[in-house]
């Protein structure tokens, strides 16, 4: 490890951080892990960041849930115990489990999932992943008429508005035109606009996770003003929070902890390994590695600190004094983890570097004004082009970043997704850079406002953004301001139109072009760039309709190329590798797995006489017990069936 980490300041912080832990009457979980950056909601309708995704999926269940030991993140029985798809793939019918319940000894009914879903699809809860449900028959017209109505109540004179009525119309309205509706307690249908290959991949996404209709409902209300529903977030907090996962929440001090607890009503007690878990807030980077370091921490989710490369060096110098048994290993088909564990156990190899289904990017606003009413630079593709061409990327991923995280010039990863071909991007070119920007009347630079370049504190964003700062003021002649935020003020400024450039990042959520793709069509609501292009939106609809998967592919591969060659909303910048630091001599459950979706409902702490005691492996299989028939292993019955596709 490195020396600097012995300087007093940073045992201060540490000490600070360990104290964090420990200033409650309660003993060490289980399992403590940080989950880098703290949760913003546990309402799995208003989730947008990885750290509550992580959550999401250790205190709620969807429909079916996703095994990430297996190469194509294998759909396994959730909520539902099997599933009929009908011959043209339009209908699914999903036979829920009887026993699944909620942390309150509620059962788990179908119209938990409908309350879900139809709040995901009101305007009125600004969901940003409400466009997964766009693919249900009539979703979309849906939530068009709602906002419609919204805007229509709103410019009504105030004694002819009626907001329960116009909320009672939109249930009705929502019943006689969404395609999902329940037939008794434990029975679900679900009608599609047309065919998507991977929707067994989205009902086991956060958005698509039920709530318990009458809790929540008892916190909402109608704006008379407005119309609009509202919701009390107080049934998201302790001890009021009913969760159908394996865990439930105990405790949450935001800024502070948060502490989960085996949920007793689970339906399958078995399957967790652990009984608590701890999630400390610790914000220094420094003080993350250390608090792992003393074993304070069992998992760190991401490793930010400056000296993330030397730590990286050092592990490269242990494998290599293994060089023979890792390459004889690997030979064998051994995953990178279990390679460390079968390895000597050396501090060394405590930091682990895996490569992420996600990619590092630049948003450009592309709205003809900002969100204070300047006219917006950025609203012009030469623009975008100009500075996508100049920046220099190789710099900031092996000189900045240090991670060996390869440079991009696309957003879809490539190779990550079988049969897809990426576009080439756009490679670095200064000299067109700069013909670019004159063409758009900025010669030289000249004339263009200064340029402002949003981020968030923490993770190296800072680093990243001084490093392409210089870039664009040494290879264009403009003047780039950096703006840093706090992370909620960040995404609010996001969300606002606030920003001329912003940092971004985006991991796939499925196995499908589309998870990267979607959140460019116009409305999205991820579309932060405020993007919109009659051409892009009808590549998607194209390759919707398309049931040549072949051919399906190569127009998705059409629409990226819109995006990274010629409009430029975004600029690409690096592939991610996801770092994290544990003992995988001591830690189970983390995956190895490319798409990097840490599903740590089986995290097992080996050797401490409780759960499996058997380190899961990508080699050495996945589930070895699946409760229920055979039919429910299989995941469904009847004609048309799918899993969904790699």
């Amino acid at each position: 490890m490195p020396r600097r980490l012995l300087l007093p300041v940073a045992l201060l912080a540490v000490a600070l951080a360990i104290a964090a832990i420990a200033d409650r009457p309660l003993p060490r979980a289980d399992a403590v892990l940080i989950n880098r950056g703290d949760a913003t909601t546990l309402d799995p309708q208003s989730m947008s960041w990885l750290q509550d995704f992580r959550v999401a999926k250790l205190i709620y269940e969807g429909l079916v849930r996703q095994d990430p030991f297996t190469p194509d993140y294998r759909i396994l029985p959730g909520v539902a115990t099997s599933w009929d798809v009908s011959p043209d793939r339009l209908t699914y019918t999903f036979h829920l489990r009887t026993e699944a319940s909620w942390s309150n000894g509620r059962p788990v009914v179908a119209a938990d999932f409908i309350h879900a879903w139809r709040r995901a699809l009101l305007p009125d809860t600004a969901a940003d992943f409400s466009g997964m449900l766009f693919h249900l028959r009539g979703a979309r017209d849906f939530y068009a008429w709602r906002a419609r109505a919204l805007a229509e109540f709103a410019a009504s004179p105030p004694a002819d508005r009626a907001a329960e009525r116009l909320w009672a119309e939109t249930l009705a309205r929502f019943d006689a035109t969404v395609g999902a509706r329940a037939q008794g307690d434990h029975t679900l249908v679900v009608t599609l606009a047309r065919p998507v290959p991977y929707f067994l991949d989205l009902c086991a996404f956060p958005a698509l996770f039920p709530v318990c209709a009458p809790i929540v409902r008892a916190h909402e209300h109608i704006d008379p003003d407005t119309a609009r529903l509202r919701t009390d977030p107080a049934w998201t907090k302790p001890p009021t929070l009913p969760c159908n996962g394996p865990f439930e929440v105990t405790a949450w001090r935001f800024k502070r902890d948060m502490r989960l607890a085996h949920n007793s009503h689970y339906w399958d007690p078995a399957r967790t390994n652990v009984d608590t878990i701890a999630i400390p807030s610790i914000d220094d980077a420094n003080a993350q590695v250390l608090a792992f370091a003393t074993g304070a921490v069992d998992w760190v989710s991401d490793v930010t600190t400056s000296y993330r490369g030397d730590m990286l060096a050092a592990k490269a110098a242990f494998r290599l004094e293994h060089a023979a048994a890792v390459e004889a290993m690997r030979a064998q088909g051994v995953d990178e983890i279990e390679i460390d564990r079968r390895l000597p156990d050396d501090p060394r190899a405590h930091i682990h570097v895996l490569p992420a289904f996600g990619t590092y990017f630049y948003n450009f606003n592309c709205s003809p004004r900002l969100g204070d009413g300047r006219a917006n630079p950025f609203a012009d593709a030469r623009v975008r082009r100009a500075f996508a061409l100049a920046l220099d990327k190789r710099t900031i991923a092996q000189t900045v970043r240090r991670a060996g995280e390869p440079e991009t010039a696309t957003l879809i990863p490539p190779g990550s997704i079988a049969g897809y071909q990426s576009p080439r991007g756009l490679p670095r070119d200064v000299a067109r850079a700069r013909e670019e920007l004159a063409s758009a009347g900025f010669p030289g630079g000249r004339g263009l406002p200064t340029v402002e370049l949003l981020f968030n504190k923490d993770g190296g964003h800072d680093l990243i953004a001084q490093a392409a700062a210089a870039c664009w003021e040494r290879e264009l002649g403009v003047s780039v301001r950096l703006v840093q935020r706090e992370i909620k003020v960040f995404r609010e400024d996001l969300k606002n139109g606030n920003f001329m450039v912003s940092r971004a990042g985006w991991y796939g959520d499925y196995g499908d072009p589309m998870t990267f793709l979607e959140p460019h069509r116009t409305g999205d609501g991820n579309n932060d760039r405020q993007y919109s292009s009659a051409e892009y939106d009808a590549l998607l609809d194209k390759a919707a309709d398309e049931p040549d998967p072949a051919a399906r592919l190569a127009i998705l591969g059409e629409a990226e190329r819109v995006l990274v060659e010629r409009d430029l909303p975004l600029l690409p910048i690096f592939r991610y590798n996801q770092v994290m630091l544990f003992n995988a001599h001591r830690v189970s459950g983390v995956t190895p797995h490319p798409r990097q979706d840490q599903i740590l409902d089986r995290l097992d702490i080996l050797g401490d006489g409780k759960g499996a005691e058997r380190a899961l492996t990508m080699s050495g299989g996945t589930e070895a017990r699946t409760p229920g028939s055979d039919k429910e292993a299989q995941g469904s019955a009847g004609e048309g069936a799918r899993r969904g596709e790699p």
